[in-house]
């Protein structure tokens, strides 16, 4: 897939008129149709007035190929965390919600599970004891106080998770570091569920958070990984399409030789 034509497709061209001459010159073309500016993003030539201008050094950075791929899964992971933490977030209310009405809810599930036990008892299920009636009669004993710190833990951890969206969502260096983070910090109860009770929908969630985390630390090069920092702003800029014609500018004026500087008069022989 060509992510910069299937983002200009959807966005719009990103043209840019730089005021340096040379410059200028390379993103600028005439046409029959008028004269067309050069997309920053997919590299076309787009007939009609320029998006923006001014010096080069105060264009747009305009992610290109790799790192607009980059950009969706990030955005698909901040999406993620997003579904995540509402679930969390409904789970926290209805635990105030279970606060409040703890003796209504017993009485119920006690009504229930009266109804369910002969039918339980045909089959050879013992209701009573099972791991669900254990469950619900563990959660049902909490007392208040323990029910308000459960609910106040989850909606922190739902906040982070929404912040750490927020951070991926829009592709900031402070988000893909509390990403890391965050997930690394809850990997080792998510494995610890996983070996008390085994479903595959928590298997996946494990899954996505491991790969998550390895490829952030990978390609954002986070904690100093294929040079850090440094590397990561150096690979961005040499992806901008500025910076490539920049370089090719300055490759051609070395590459021109020097105008020759036209001879002096040979002084007149001698005797003439």
């Amino acid at each position: 897939m060509d992510w910069s034509l299937r983002t200009c497709g959807r966005r719009g061209h990103e043209t840019f008129a730089p005021d340096e001459p040379d410059l200028r010159d390379r993103l600028t073309a005439p046409t029959p149709a008028g004269t067309a500016w050069r997309c920053l993003r997919c590299g076309d030539f787009v007939v009609g007035p320029p998006r923006r201008s001014g010096p080069a050094d105060q264009a747009p950075e305009v992610p290109r190929g790799r790192l607009l791929r980059d950009r969706v899964i990030m955005r698909l992971l901040a999406a993620e965390r997003v579904g995540r933490a509402v679930l969390i977030a409904l789970v926290g209310a209805l635990a105030l919600h279970l606060r409040d009405s703890r003796a209504q809810l017993q009485q119920s599930f006690d009504n229930e599970l009266a109804l369910l036990r002969p039918v339980a008892e045909q089959i050879g299920w013992d209701i009573q004891g099972s791991e669900l009636a254990r469950g619900v009669n563990r959660v049902l004993d909490l007392s208040s106080t323990a029910i308000n710190w459960v609910a106040v833990g989850l909606f922190v951890y739902a906040g982070m998770l929404l912040v750490e969206s927020y951070g991926l969502w829009f592709v900031r260096r402070w988000g893909e570091y509390f990403s890391v983070v965050v997930t690394s910090v809850f990997l080792p109860l998510e494995i610890w569920e996983l070996t008390e009770k085994f479903t595959w929908f928590k298997v996946a969630l494990t899954a996505i958070n491991v790969a998550a985390v390895i490829w952030l630390v990978w390609s954002k090069r986070l904690f100093g990984v294929r040079g850090g920092g440094d590397a990561y702003r150096a690979e961005h800029s040499e992806e901008s399409l500025l910076t490539v014609e920049r370089a090719a500018l300055t490759e051609n004026r070395a590459r021109t030789p020097a105008t020759d500087v036209p001879a002096r008069d040979a002084p007149p022989a001698a005797g003439s």
